[in-house]
């Protein structure tokens, strides 16, 4: 089939320079959802009409499926289809859709699609209590035979609780056809394309409809309190399949996935988490109050405290993590590694149940299993030009306030001394130290605080 998303508007109530349909909601934009959801039918063509925005709506999807229209000026959905009709194959459907209409699931729309077949056309309506704003679906012995718009109705039309949500499906020929004789003879002055309906009964064709499983499926967004309402709608879908797949959540109503979240069983999240990108938790797996976790592999067991921030990082089996520890990317973590509170690990790869627990930052370091990095420790990895690596070996000691002047090697089962600046290699199974002569100083007295 064509798939057809309309992307042109402005967004005014949006209150901002970025074009509607690129305002993010779960990690993506607006448009970016539709795209998926489009991409999921396979399409055999997939256009985009933009228009406001210039050319910030093509630049932000570099795809070799998707082609673009420009729609300048716009006067109306039927003349923004009209703009892809070049790129379209007759011998195909169409189906439109809206780039503000990010929630609608691939399961409904091929009900449409099923209900409308290759020779009718499909209108996926809604059935709403107050429905005001709506164009209305205007039925004549129980079939469709026009849809009017709100501004355009009558009284006995505005009582009809059955709208258009806009997104249809046409053989493509008779859409061109259709489109070619549409008038902008209305409140409007616009090209409605839900004037196609009273020209495919002109015809005889048959109008058919679907209905969406939810009504959040054909919600969309206008303003910024639209797109907050949206963004809760998702989350609680999100959470509630998290539910139904045996994970834990302390609230569902205090999750933030922004991407794609893989649980394995009896996984355990607190509230206020945020997962962005592609994160999966192994079995077991135990994630603390206000952590925010991007593009990362926690293993099987592992702990996250509280307040922890992991970016592109490997977790391992069984691992011990915060609270208030940051990982950067880059950071590889082997099993039962322990990483304590307010510690900084960038680029590096720490071995099997080695710890750093207290206060350190380990930057573009290799360190092997069971060593013990002490509190205050810092790998100096940059001299303000280039960057170097700090190696530590098997079973060695690191002591607090340690200095690790790189590139420097610290020997298998080495003992640095508390207070240290290690500027060469530390040989294995021996202590090295660096410290200034202890000294006091007798009749020392404090400086008094001058009077002024």
């Amino acid at each position: 089939m064509n798939v057809v998303i309309l992307a042109a508007g402005m967004g005014k109530r949006m209150q901002s320079a970025l074009p509607k349909v690129l305002h993010p909601l779960a990690g993506q934009s607006l448009l970016a959802h539709v795209v998926g959801t489009a991409r999921s039918l396979s399409p055999s063509r997939l256009c985009i009409i933009y228009g406001h925005g210039g050319e910030a709506v093509p630049a932000a999807f570099n795809a070799d499926d998707i082609v673009f229209a420009r729609q300048e000026p716009q006067l109306g959905t039927g003349h923004a289809v009209m703009q892809a009709l070049p790129f379209l194959d007759e011998c195909t459907p169409t189906l439109v859709l809206y780039g503000d209409v990010p929630l609608t699931t691939t399961d409904s729309l091929q009900k449409l699609l099923a209900c409308a077949g290759s020779e009718s056309l499909g209108i996926l309506t809604i059935t709403m209590a107050d429905p005001s704003g709506y164009g209305r679906i205007v039925r004549e012995q129980g079939r469709i035979v026009r849809i009017v718009e709100q501004k355009d109705a009558s009284a006995a039309e505005l009582a009809i609780t059955e709208v258009n949500t806009g997104i249809l499906v046409a053989p493509t020929a008779a859409l061109k056809r259709w489109l070619a004789a549409l008038s902008n003879n209305n409140a409007q002055g616009e090209y409605y394309l839900t004037d196609i309906v009273a020209s495919a009964v002109a015809e005889g064709m048959p109008v058919q409809s679907a209905q969406p499983g939810a009504l959040w499926e054909t919600l969309g967004v206008n303003s910024k309190v639209q797109l907050a309402e949206l963004e809760r709608v998702h989350q609680r879908n999100v959470a509630q399949r998290l539910l139904e797949q045996g994970v834990t959540l302390a609230d569902p109503s205090r999750i933030d996935v922004r991407g794609t979240l893989t649980c394995g069983r009896d996984v355990s999240i607190d509230v206020g988490c945020v997962f962005e990108g592609t994160v999966t938790l192994a079995d077991n797996v135990r994630i603390g109050a206000h952590c925010v976790i991007s593009n990362a592999r926690i293993g099987d067991g592992a702990q996250i405290k509280p307040f922890c921030h992991i970016d592109e990082a490997v977790v391992g089996a069984a691992a011990m993590i915060g609270p208030y520890a940051r990982l950067r990317p880059g950071t590889e973590l082997a099993d039962a590694v322990h990483v304590g509170n307010f510690v900084e690990i960038k680029n590096s790869q720490i071995g099997s149940a080695s710890k750093a627990n207290h206060l350190s930052y380990i930057g573009d370091a290799t360190i092997g299993q069971r060593v013990n990095v002490g509190a205050g420790t810092i790998t100096c990895n940059y001299d303000g030009v280039n960057k170097f690596r700090t190696i530590i070996e098997d079973d060695a000691f690191i002591g607090s306030d340690t200095q690790l002047i790189a590139p420097v090697t610290v020997g298998a089962g080495a003992t640095i001394g508390a207070g240290t600046t290690l500027t060469g290699n530390a040989p294995p199974d021996k202590l090295t130290l660096s410290r200034s002569k202890q000294l006091t100083i007798a009749g020392w007295q404090r400086p008094a605080k001058q009077k002024k």
